[in-house]
């Protein structure tokens, strides 16, 4: 059976679905999807915690179908921008991961991943999936993956 680790850029995922699409992604449906092509051996989900009421939901509901959430603080800086990237701890979590399972399921649009994934891909000769909205997903990173999920109407709430 194949194994199946998931690994979710929440943040990235939540603006390029709502910029492109002005709709949620739908974790449930992906997650069905998935369990019909092997076994989900790891699923996680990393975010941002802000503590608001909707986002605790989300986080339940997430756990709920299965995810291991991993969450950082919010970080307001004093121009007003704000700090949350998770790129260092995905990227150290799918190397950890790499070796045990058949394939490495990204969800993100994020160019800096492409590296990652040519690595795991000719390191361990495992599958590297990508699930990104098309038009918001860096091109390196479609070309790294040995296959592009787009994210359309299917995948969204």
């Amino acid at each position: 059976m194949n194994k199946i680790a998931l690994f979710v850029d929440v943040q990235n995922i939540y603006y390029t679905c709502r910029e492109a699409y002005q709709r949620q992604f739908n974790y449930r449906k992906l997650w069905q999807q998935l369990s019909a092509q092997g076994e989900i051996v790891g699923a996680t989900a990393y975010a941002i915690n802000r503590g608001d009421e909707g986002q605790l939901k989300f986080q339940d509901a997430l756990r709920h179908i299965g995810f291991e959430l991993k969450l950082k603080p919010f970080i307001q800086r004093t121009d007003g921008s704000a700090k949350g990237d998770w790129d260092v701890g995905i990227t150290i979590d799918v190397l950890e991961t790499a070796p045990k399972v058949d394939t490495v399921i990204l969800l993100s649009g994020d160019g800096d991943f492409a590296l990652l994934l040519d690595k795991i891909r000719q390191k361990y000769d495992i599958s590297a999936e990508v699930y990104g909205v098309p038009q918001l997903t860096a091109k390196s990173l479609i070309d790294a993956a040995t296959r592009f999920n787009p994210i359309n109407d299917t995948l969204l709430l």
